[in-house]
């Protein structure tokens, strides 16, 4: 395909969408990949699949196979569920929760999420889910963002604690958080502190230039 020929020396678009949630989304062939991008950050693959793959590989990939369930608390364009299924190759039940139907709608389309047969897609406020499920997960991937902005709530008592209650023992939360400011590291490192000993947490800095990774385990 020669769009995909010509993305190896500059990128090309394949679409442009608006979406009152999202705003602008493009799907671009870059480096002879599609991947989804908002107005100032990538979406879905490219960087954002590398990032949240390490921190899968911080769990471990084995471990992982093992796990029964799991949600994913943004799904995008659905890089890290592709992640988990065609590398991994996770058989459990995925959870995925997204706000923005136009996001999944392009993610079906260009990236056939669709196709997945043991993913369950609910179109939904993430905060609203994570107040009204009576459901329990072995691994909670969060990754939520607007263009390159983080919702306020992701860092807050109410939102933290239901998260912990969703969590089996033994189980895990990836966090990807965004850290552009001071003020944003310093917000993380009072997310760190909302974790008692009865979690495992460690953040992984400087993964792609301005994310920090967290993985918390939960050990009763």
């Amino acid at each position: 395909m020669l769009k995909k020929f010509l993305s190896y020396f500059i990128p090309v678009n394949i679409v442009k969408k608006q979406s009152d949630i999202s705003h602008n989304l493009e799907v671009t062939y870059n480096n002879g990949q599609l991947v989804l991008d908002s107005k100032n950050t990538n979406y879905s693959y490219g960087s954002l699949q590398r990032i949240l793959r390490k921190g899968l590989k911080y769990i471990g990939f084995e471990r992982i196979k093992g796990f029964n369930s799991i949600l994913v608390l943004g799904v995008a364009g659905g890089s890290v569920i592709k992640t988990l299924v065609d590398e991994i190759g996770y058989k459990g039940n995925i959870t995925g929760v997204e706000i923005d139907p136009k996001v999944i709608d392009i993610a079906n389309t260009y990236f056939k999420l669709s196709e997945i047969k043991n993913l369950e897609i609910v179109i939904c406020d993430a905060f609203e889910f994570v107040l009204k499920s009576k459901n329990k997960y072995d691994l909670i991937i969060i990754d939520i963002f607007k263009d390159a902005v983080m919702p306020n709530f992701l860092f807050e008592d109410f939102f933290i604690n239901h998260v912990n209650a969703m969590l089996n023992v033994n189980g895990f939360i990836l966090f990807n958080t965004m850290t552009l400011t001071q003020e944003h590291k310093d917000r993380n490192i009072l997310y760190r502190a909302h974790f008692n000993d009865d979690y495992s947490v460690r953040m992984y800095p400087k993964v792609e230039d301005h994310n920090e990774l967290y993985t918390i385990k939960k050990l009763k």
